[in-house]
């Protein structure tokens, strides 16, 4: 008899977390170099680097409306991907500032809804199914890893303009694991303005966002220029990849265990944990530390990246109205966008005025994501979430 694989839900997800964030792993370091190399100075960069943020406002909502409504969340999932390969792939043949960021704005129209309706996907599904999330959402961690080393050993063998394909091959293969998805129980609802204004008013919600796109926009530097920057001090390709490897290994590990986790680390206390670490990660960064000790301090990405984000996708779910859970993540999408979009823009004029310094913007943004943390955590005991 021939041999026959079966891939249930979770590896499926998985699938699809792995190529959205082999894709991130690719564009995130290494889109501002493509960016560079077609001649865009570092302000030019920075708005760039913004505008997927802005976009996010506008097309994520519409996105969880059209989920809601119709219930075809995994064909809104692969129709996304599917238009962004194409977006991007005209992206590559563009030359000039102007055409760039108009071009790269009508890719990410398609492309930034799918991370939160894949999340949307990914918890519904799970939940379904008693399936811890941080086990399965580790394996898109692993592929950023895979994808930054891609992308490292090609900045040292291919010349910078040539990137962009690596970014177009992520999508599709993105695009293909969407297609691969099983169907999912997804019931349709009719829009309903009551939810999303019980969602708007609801402390615990607001301060959760708050916190997040706080200490997540505090990594607009880090995002924008560290390999610009360490490339600069002469640390070459590939261990610029190592570098962010190591911050995302962090981040596996801490979603690994998510499970063992003791019960005081509760959801609002990571997203304070996640704050204070980006504090002190920051801080250190601007004050332009010796190449040792940089592995050292990704490691805290970690707690930036990783504690934040699992107390925020835990509080989502408790927090968000039955059937309304895509409505949930769009609105939390558009929140950490605008605060996103802001920082990536501060962070083009920071660095071009100040170049490593401007780390100590981002110590500050941390620092207050964290005290938000604190709010959400004293409004969740009183809601009793």
């Amino acid at each position: 008899m021939p041999l026959r694989l079966s891939f249930g839900f979770a590896p499926r997800v998985a699938a699809l977390y792995a190529g959205l964030f082999m894709l991130g792993g690719i564009q995130l370091p290494y889109f501002p170099l493509w960016l560079k190399a077609k001649g865009l100075d570092a302000e030019q960069i920075g708005l760039v680097l913004a505008v997927p943020m802005v976009v996010r406002l506008f097309a994520i909502p519409v996105a969880a409306r059209i989920a809601e409504h119709t219930g075809a969340l995994r064909g809104l999932i692969a129709t996304t991907l599917g238009a962004a390969t194409l977006g991007f792939a005209v992206v590559g043949f563009a030359d000039g500032f102007l055409t760039i960021l108009v071009l790269v704005a009508l890719a990410t129209a398609a492309l930034s809804p799918s991370t939160p309706l894949a999340e949307t996907y990914a918890l519904h599904g799970l939940g379904e199914r008693n399936l811890a999330y941080g086990p399965v959402r580790l394996w898109g961690s692993v592929a950023f890893v895979v994808g930054t080393f891609l992308a490292g050993y090609a900045v040292d063998a291919l010349p910078a303009h040539d990137l962009i394909w690596l970014i177009v091959a992520a999508i599709a293969l993105s695009a293909l694991a969407g297609i691969a998805l099983e169907p999912m129980n997804f019931a349709p609802h009719a829009p309903a303005l009551g939810h999303s204004r019980r969602l708007l008013t609801n402390p615990v919600f607001l301060a959760v966002t708050a916190a997040s796109a706080l200490i997540q926009g505090s990594h607009a530097v880090y995002y924008g220029f560290s390999a610009l920057d360490w490339s600069k001090a002469g640390i070459d390709g590939t261990s610029i990849a190592a570098l962010w490897a190591l911050g995302v290994v962090a981040e596996i590990v801490l979603f690994a265990l998510q499970g063992r986790l003791p019960p005081f680390l509760t959801p609002p206390l990571l997203m304070v944990i996640g704050g204070a670490g980006g504090a002190l990660r920051w801080l250190v960064m601007a004050f332009d530390p010796p190449a040792a000790a940089l592995p050292f301090l990704q490691l805290l990405h970690g707690l930036t990246f990783g504690a934040t984000h699992l107390g925020a996708m835990a509080l989502l779910v408790r927090i968000a109205p039955q059937g309304r859970t895509a409505t949930a993540q769009a609105y939390y999408a558009i929140g950490l966008g605008a605060v996103m979009a802001a920082m990536m823009s501060l962070s083009g004029w920071l660095y071009a005025a100040y170049g490593g310094r401007a780390y100590a913007a981002m110590a500050l943004a941390a620092v207050a994501g964290c005290a938000c943390g604190a709010v959400a955590h004293h409004a969740r005991k009183r809601a009793l979430l």
